[in-house]
Order: structure tokens, then C-alpha cells, then sequence
């Protein structure tokens, strides 16, 4: 009862600064994704990021933008989606976080219900809570990150996920995931909890964005979203350590793999196909006894490894063995 009192007492604010809703010309191009986020720069890596979490369908795809070569921006409260690209746009040009944010609200008519956090290359940042946004909002500047936060039930939300990033130690995503936590211990976000977005991009663009994207990890409906994108995360930066393991295979330093690999496990236990596919390239590499042992353990973990995936990446040429060591292989 209380969130729908909630939401129609901001609808008829809403409908005050946008009358155009009440002649039926509303589009869905605005909506209502209350939250509480971070931006942030990490100056050892460049990487710049966000993280977010809102009571709202797929908040990630509205109010988390970032681009390498740009920066970083979160748009949020009643939504302006357009301050994203077209800030980023303006970013590219040279233009200073601080005539960003002066150029893109000067130019929206309900600034007053916007939150607006924009982050450069270099770490620059301007952020602005209007004055209508719903309580409790605020927002907090640290070096090289801010936090911000509407809707929430206290401005201890906002005070703690600053404590929390700055505590933090580690990558840029997970001091992000930390402030995320810090937040939602906080009270969070009054209505509830039900998405999450974490995106880090690079300083510098490749001209491959797949390549500029470090981090970029959604939950788009979930009764504890934090905690989802936190377990993602760690299966990501599992398959991150399982690619650093190849790259070490690929310059024929065994023991750096093996490293890699282990680290993949820990952080992702029982996962079969991670170690399946770092005893074909042992194989491949000539590695035999090391690889006998990779497969060994994958074969007792899983069978179907050894009973239907073996024979067809062997035919596939994937798995490319003297015919010794294959006959090994099949008989673990």
C-alpha cells in the first residue's frame, strides 16, 4: 500500500512538470528509475565505472552509460536517457564534466527531478541532485568517484557507500560491488530491490568496443540483484584468470598457467568445461603429463567430457594428438 501511495503521489508531481501526459502523449522515455549508484576512476588502470542498483526493471540499459575514449555518466531519478549518449557525445569533444552537466541540464526543462553523475578520462567529475528529487536524495564526492542516491532511507546511504568504496581494496568493479553492499545495508532504496548493472570501461578506446568493455554485467530481475551481480562477477573474473592461463600456455611458461587455472578453480569450483578446454591445449601443446592429469579429473567429475565431447572435438581437428597419446586419453 505504501509503494502504490508512492507512486501516485509522484505521478501527480510528474503530471504538474509534464502536462502533455494528461492530453495522452506520454511515451515511455522517462521513466521512473530511482537508485542509488557510483561512478568512479581508477588512476593505476584508467578504467572508469558504474555501478548501480534500483527497484525498477533493467536499470542498467537507462541509467549506466560509459564509453572508452569518453567517459562515464548515470543519469538517474526520473530518467533523462538523452543526457547518456549526448553527454558522452560532448565528453569526446574535450568538454569538461562541469559544462557538461551545466549544458545538459541548462537545456531540460524538469532538471529540478533529475540526478545527473558524469565522470571524464581523467577522473574529472560534476554531479547534481535537483531539488525535487524524492527523498532521501543526495550525493557525496570523493577523489575520483561520487556517489549518489534518491529515494532512500536515509542519507546514510549514500554517506556509507562513500566509506565503503574508499575501505575497499582490489579492482574498480569490486570497490564498486562494495559500495553497492554498503548502500543496500544502508536501507537501500525505500521500494525495494530489483536490478543491478556493473560496467567498467577503459581509459583509452582500441577501436574494438568488446575490447574497451572490461566489465559489463546486468541483472535485470532479481529478488537480490547486488548479491547476483557479485556472484557474475566472480564467475567472470574466473574465465578472465581461464584466458590469462592460455595467453601463459601460449608463451610456453607452463608453471604461470597453471597458476592462472588454479586461481579459475577457486574462484569457480566444480565449473568441468574450464578445465576440460585447459587439458586440450595442454595436449595440443605437447604438455602429456600434465594434460593426463587435467583430463583425469574432468572425466571423474563429468563423464559426458569423455563420452560425447572428446570423439567429436577430436574429429573436429580441435583436439590434434599423436594417435599415443590420444589412446592415453580415452582409456583415464
Amino acid at each position: 500500500m505504501l509503494k502504490y501511495r508512492f507512486h501516485v503521489l509522484f505521478i501527480c508531481m510528474y503530471l504538474l512538470i509534464h502536462p502533455q501526459w494528461m492530453h495522452g502523449q506520454y511515451i515511455n522515455e522517462e521513466p521512473f528509475a530511482h537508485t542509488f549508484s557510483i561512478v568512479a576512476f581508477d588512476p593505476e588502470t584508467g578504467d572508469m565505472g558504474i555501478a548501480v542498483q534500483s527497484h525498477w526493471f533493467s536499470v542498467g540499459t537507462t541509467v549506466a552509460w560509459g564509453e572508452a575514449g569518453a567517459g562515464i555518466i548515470a543519469t538517474q531519478a526520473v530518467v533523462n536517457i538523452g543526457f547518456g549518449p549526448n553527454g558522452l557525445a560532448l565528453l569526446k569533444k574535450g568538454i569538461s564534466p562541469d559544462s557538461v552537466l551545466h549544458k545538459l541540464l541548462q537545456a531540460d526543462p524538469a532538471r529540478d527531478i533529475r540526478q545527473l553523475a558524469i565522470l571524464d578520462t581523467n577522473g574529472n567529475i560534476a554531479v547534481s541532485t535537483g531539488k525535487m528529487c524524492v527523498a532521501e536524495a543526495g550525493h557525496q564526492q570523493g577523489r575520483f568517484y561520487s556517489v549518489q542516491a534518491n529515494t532512500a532511507e536515509s542519507k546514510d546511504v549514500w554517506k556509507m557507500m562513500a566509506a565503503a568504496y574508499e575501505q575497499t581494496d582490489g579492482p574498480l568493479a569490486a570497490r564498486m560491488i562494495a559500495a553497492l553492499e554498503a548502500a543496500q545495508a544502508a536501507g537501500g532504496d525505500i521500494r525495494g530491490k530489483q536490478s543491478a548493472c556493473l560496467l567498467v570501461v577503459r581509459k583509452k578506446p582500441t577501436g574494438k568496443i568488446w575490447l574497451d568493455r572490461k566489465v559489463d554485467i546486468r541483472v535485470e530481475d532479481n529478488p537480490d540483484p547486488i548479491k547476483e551481480l557479485k556472484r557474475i562477477y566472480i564467475i567472470k573474473t574466473a574465465y578472465d584468470a581461464v584466458n590469462l592461463g592460455y595467453y601463459y600456455l601460449e608463451k610456453n611458461d607452463p608453471d604461470a598457467a597453471d597458476e592462472a587455472f588454479n586461481k579459475a578453480e577457486k574462484l569457480n569450483p566444480g565449473n568441468s568445461e574450464m578445465k576440460f578446454w585447459y587439458a586440450v591445449e595442454l595436449a595440443n601443446k605437447g604438455m602429456d603429463d600434465r594434460a593426463l592429469d587435467v583430463f583425469k579429473t574432468v572425466f571423474r567429475q563429468d563423464p559426458v567430457w569423455k563420452i560425447k565431447m572428446l570423439p567429436r572435438i577430436v574429429n573436429a581437428g580441435v583436439l590434434n594428438v599423436p594417435s599415443e597419446l590420444l589412446k592415453r586419453i580415452e582409456k583415464l
